[in-house]
């Protein structure tokens, strides 16, 4: 299953747990962002209300990463379909 859409809940505690397990989609600046890099839209938010795609190259070799950072995040905001 490849992960099309990953979001931030409200609640983030920039804990930074998931720069941490996947650095290659989260970065922490004061609250945890899905970087531009991966998002099909270019824009570095919490993709919340855009519920941008990750790029279509990317989404299945993200996966894991994804799922290990919203296993690891104590307030369980990390979403994905």
């Amino acid at each position: 299953m490849a992960i099309k859409t990953v979001w931030i809940e409200d609640g983030c505690i920039s804990c930074s747990a998931c720069e941490s397990e996947c650095p290659d989609v989260f970065v922490v600046d004061g609250t945890s962002l899905i970087k531009a890099g991966v998002r099909e839209d270019g824009v570095e938010d919490d993709n919340l209300g855009a519920r941008s795609p990750l790029k279509a190259s990317l989404q299945v070799s993200l996966e894991a990463g994804i799922q290990a950072a919203a296993s690891a995040c104590p307030v369980e905001v990390i979403k994905f379909s």
